[in-house]
């Protein structure tokens, strides 16, 4: 890969373990791409999820294509897209136009490469769409939401489920893929299903984590 951000040129396309229907470029380890950015965050600058397949993703993305009924035939938006695998996952079972959305450009511009890589269209936006109507604008017109590994923080969590209660409320399923993180508010959910996800220990500080995948139930205003 050529003229790229120097990020691009320490992944390369390989299949996810977990998911081997699906190939992304992925970094083997992510000590050199923290250190391409200089080692810390900003929010101009955020590290680069992307480049990993992480397990809260691995799991929804598994689970869309087990359950291809789940976005067949719908407009899907996967939200914090990162490398676009939930998206990708969605066009290959079926979703009649799935949206990738994602506050990092580089993100944006992977998952036009990995869609690319699987055959399948996806539209990737750049932005920030959490303070916004859930429907409108770069979410479009989604009937089904998907989202994974979002919950890794207060902050986070508290501004993506207060858009996930607005999508649901405007008539959008919402699902949720989750590895146990802190931060998500299990009593707004029930699980659908669970899996052990093979993992990174330099990510993940083990093998295998445990995945579940939650839909967004009840009252969404509660």
């Amino acid at each position: 890969m050529s003229d790229v951000p120097a990020t691009f040129t320490q992944v390369h396309l390989t299949t996810v373990p977990f998911l081997p229907e699906i190939r992304l470029y992925q970094a083997d380890e992510p000590v050199g791409l923290w250190e391409l950015i200089g080692g810390g965050y900003s929010s101009d600058r955020p590290p680069p999820f992307w480049a990993f397949a992480w397990p809260g993703g691995q799991g929804l993305a598994r689970y869309v294509l087990d359950h291809p009924d789940t976005v067949n035939g719908r407009r899907v938006l996967d939200l914090a897209s990162g490398s676009g695998l939930v998206a990708i996952a969605a066009a290959m079972a079926g979703a009649a136009a799935t949206r990738a959305v994602d506050v990092d450009a580089d993100a944006v511009r992977a998952i036009g490469l990995n869609a690319d890589a699987n055959g399948v269209a996806v539209e990737a936006v750049w932005g920030d769409i959490l303070d916004g109507a859930p429907l409108d604008g770069a979410a479009g017109d989604a009937e089904v939401v998907l989202v994974g590994d979002a919950f890794y923080s207060k902050a986070m969590a508290d501004r993506v489920l207060a858009y996930l209660r607005r999508a649901a409320r405007n008539g959008a399923r919402v699902l949720v893929g989750d590895p146990d993180r802190a931060f998500l508010p299990h009593r707004l959910f029930r699980m659908l299903h669970a899996y052990d996800v093979p993992t990174r220990p330099s990510l993940e500080d083990v093998r295998v984590k445990h995945t579940a995948i939650w839909e967004l139930s009840g009252r969404p205003d509660q």
